[in-house]
C-alpha cells in the first residue's frame, strides 16, 4: 500500500514538472533577455537577437508588461535605445500601464530620448491607461523645452485624457499668460504665421 502510494506521489511530481516545463521554458528566454539587457551584456543580447526567427526584441516582462526599450529608456541610455530600435524595436509598444517609451522619456525629462522616438516615429498622442499624451505630461512636469518639441512632431493640444481634460485645458490652469499656454499658443501662430483660416466654398449665411 505504502509502495504505491510512492509511485503514486512520483508520478504525479514528475507529471506537474512535465506540465510546467513548457510554460518554464517560454518565459525563460525572456527573463535571460531582459535581465541581460538590464545588466548591459551586450554579447548575450547580441547573441540572444541574432537566433533564426526570433521576436524576442518586443518580449515583456510578465510581471511590468516593460519591454527592453522601457528597460533602457528608463536608465536614460541613448546607445542602447538606437541599438535596439536598430535590432527592430516597437517605439509604441505598451507596458502594462500602457505607457510608451516616448510618455516615459517625456516623464523623465530626457530630451534626447524623445527626440529619438520622435526622428524613429514614435506616435506623439500615444496615451497611457489614464489617457494621458506625452504632451500632457510635460505640461504637468513644466517642461516647455519638452512641449515645444512634441508640439512641433504634432502633438494634438486638444487631445482630452480620460479626465475629460486636454493639455491646453492644464496649461490654462497655471494662468492665461503661462509659460505653457504661451508654448500651445505659439505652436498655433508658427502653423499658421498670417492667421489664415481655410477657405470655405459655398454660400454664407
Amino acid at each position: 500500500m505504502l509502495k504505491s502510494r510512492g509511485l503514486l506521489l512520483a508520478f504525479s511530481v514528475l507529471l506537474g514538472a512535465s506540465l510546467a516545463a513548457p510554460a518554464h521554458a517560454q518565459f525563460s528566454d525572456s527573463y535571460k533577455f531582459l535581465e541581460a539587457v538590464r545588466k548591459k551584456e551586450g554579447q548575450e543580447v547580441t547573441d540572444k537577437l541574432a537566433e533564426p526567427g526570433t521576436t524576442i526584441i518586443n518580449t515583456r516582462d510578465i510581471t511590468s508588461g516593460e519591454t527592453a526599450l522601457h528597460i533602457v529608456t528608463g536608465r536614460r541610455d541613448l546607445t542602447w535605445m538606437s541599438f535596439l530600435i536598430g535590432k527592430g524595436a516597437n517605439v509604441n509598444v505598451r507596458d502594462a500601464k500602457g505607457i510608451t517609451p516616448l510618455v516615459q522619456a517625456t516623464n523623465l525629462g530626457f530630451l534626447e530620448g524623445v527626440d529619438l522616438l520622435i526622428a524613429q516615429k514614435a506616435r506623439v498622442d500615444e496615451s497611457n491607461n489614464a489617457g494621458e499624451t506625452p504632451l500632457i505630461t510635460a505640461v504637468h512636469n513644466r517642461n516647455t523645452q519638452l512641449m515645444r518639441m512634441l508640439l512641433k512632431a504634432g502633438a494634438n493640444p486638444d487631445r482630452a485624457d480620460n479626465s475629460g481634460r486636454s493639455a491646453r485645458d492644464y496649461a490654462l490652469l497655471e494662468g492665461s499668460n503661462s509659460p505653457m499656454i504661451n508654448e500651445i499658443l505659439n505652436s498655433a501662430k508658427a502653423k499658421n504665421p498670417l492667421g489664415q483660416t481655410r477657405q470655405s466654398y459655398g454660400p454664407s449665411l
